[in-house]
């Protein structure tokens, strides 16, 4: 894949400052970032009986990709908000329920990046705390690789040095614990963050299931009911890691296969069904059943462009599109959950495991 994208070299000699200018190919190339060729795996029928549909799908906020402005992951407000990390931007940024755009944060400017896949510095993951504290992922390939912690008062330091040989892409919070799980795409490897006094990285998961085929391996984790769920990229697959009693990791159980393009997700309700981000051409967002079955629930029909992470409160779904694979239109799309069996609701109110879920 790579070698059908020889710009994708020039990676490494790009500066970008809060609101660079991006070559229209050098742009596109970072398509990689997000949509891997996925492995050859058999796809499983779509589902007959998902009992969720979205309605009322709209676009509350355009970016522009040239800016460096691709929505990546999302963390959500108590008051309706949306807190965004800009990958190619070094932001954050906070998405009032109107569009409203409020930069929170810039992470800091690295002078020569060195970051796996990419060659420029990128903010992925994001995570919110009940105090309003958020963290990120940063990749630069220097020292300056880690977890970020951005104060309620917009103060930006850095938690936990992360490998620069690796890239952390999504993150998840298990508050209860003082836990964060970081996906590192490039190493296979699911780290454990904690946030006491002083913060230690440990390799909490690996296995040849999270690692890449070809290109981005684990993307996405959430926690939910004693499991860390991961999305692999290339694998096309979700799964599940149970939390032993002792904290470690159980052993590593594929929940579905044939998802095509998978980046971020999120869980649907209280259950084990699944709103899964496919980015691919045709921008896709998928809802996963217990049963590990899909269906699809909203396209690029709908106004999804390159979908990258999903949220889910109240009854609504948010989904950022990055738009990696053209550079047309990234935007943050809300959509209204139609009640069934499978209700959507506050993934901050998970009793078990995770308390918070970004």
């Amino acid at each position: 894949m790579l070698r059908l994208f020889p710009p994708f070299r020039l990676f490494r000699s790009l500066r970008l400052r809060p609101a660079p200018r991006i070559a229209g190919t050098l742009g596109i190339a970072l398509a990689l970032l997000v949509a891997a060729p996925a492995a050859a795996t058999p796809k499983p029928p779509r589902s007959a009986d998902a009992d969720l549909s979205l309605a009322d799908a709209r676009i509350i906020a355009d970016f522009d990709f040239e800016a460096g402005e691709t929505p990546e992951n999302i963390a959500l407000e108590p008051d309706g908000s949306a807190d965004l990390t800009l990958a190619l931007a070094r932001q954050v940024v906070r998405v009032g329920q109107h569009g409203a755009k409020r930069v929170l944060a810039t992470l800091p400017d690295v002078e020569d990046p060195q970051t796996p896949l990419v060659g420029v510095a990128v903010v992925t993951g994001i995570v919110r705390t009940q105090d309003g504290t958020l963290y990120v992922g940063y990749n630069t390939g220097t020292a300056e690789s880690g977890i970020y912690r951005i104060t309620p008062d917009h103060e930006v330091s850095k938690l936990v040095d992360m490998s620069p040989k690796g890239f952390v892409n999504g993150l998840a919070l298990d508050e209860h614990l003082g836990l964060i799980y970081a996906a590192d795409s490039v190493l296979g490897t699911v780290w454990r963050i904690s946030l006491d006094g002083e913060p230690e990285v440990t390799a909490w998961a690996t296995g040849a299931a999270l690692e890449p085929t070809a290109f981005i391996g684990a993307n996405g984790i959430k926690v939910r009911d004693h499991a860390v769920w991961v999305s692999n990229s290339d694998r096309a697959t979700l799964l599940r890691i149970p939390v032993d009693r002792d904290g470690s990791a159980g052993k590593i159980m594929t929940h579905a296969t044939g998802l095509t393009g998978i980046d971020d997700f999120a869980f649907a309700g209280h259950g084990e069904a699944v709103l899964a981000a496919l980015n691919t051409t045709a921008s896709e967002l998928a809802l996963v059943l217990p049963d590990g079955t899909h269906t699809i629930v909203l396209t690029k029909r709908d106004g999804l462009s390159g979908p990258t992470s999903v949220a889910v409160r109240h009854h609504k779904v948010f989904v950022t599109s990055g738009a990696f694979l053209d550079g047309i239109d990234p935007n943050l799309l809300v959509a209204d959950a139609v009640e069934g069996e499978t209700k959507p609701g506050d993934p901050g109110t998970d009793e078990d495991h995770g308390k918070h879920e970004g």
